[in-house]
């Protein structure tokens, strides 16, 4: 069977915060660590039948990036939602949403 590692180093400063966030993958095309200012990670706990999380920023990711982040995230759900049931309208109505953030991202960025 084959096997496949994601490894995770965190950097934090002197209060716990993360200063850089690393990653690595046995299936990643180039060797060795790259950087990542966030990552959040969602695992289902079939036991609780809930949701674990794991979100991490570095302090010095701008807010808008984290915006814009979280808009992939959600997008990226659609996208499994529908790979996964073939729901295409919860798919769809994630997809909306996520083009309505997008837009009120873009002219909040417009307006500063």
């Amino acid at each position: 069977m084959k096997k496949s590692e994601i490894n995770f180093k965190i950097e934090l400063d002197q209060n716990n915060i993360p200063e850089k966030i690393l990653w690595d993958a046995t299936d990643k095309p180039e060797d060795g660590f790259s950087e990542s200012k966030s990552i959040s990670i969602s695992l289902w706990d079939h036991l609780q039948k809930n949701t674990m999380r794991i979100d991490l920023w570095t302090k010095d990711m701008p807010v808008n990036e984290m915006k814009r982040f979280y808009i992939d995230c959600l997008g990226g759900l659609a996208q499994s939602i529908l790979t996964a049931t073939g729901d295409e309208l919860m798919s769809g109505e994630i997809n909306k949403l996520c083009e309505k953030l997008a837009q009120a991202l873009i002219k909040d960025e417009a307006g500063r």
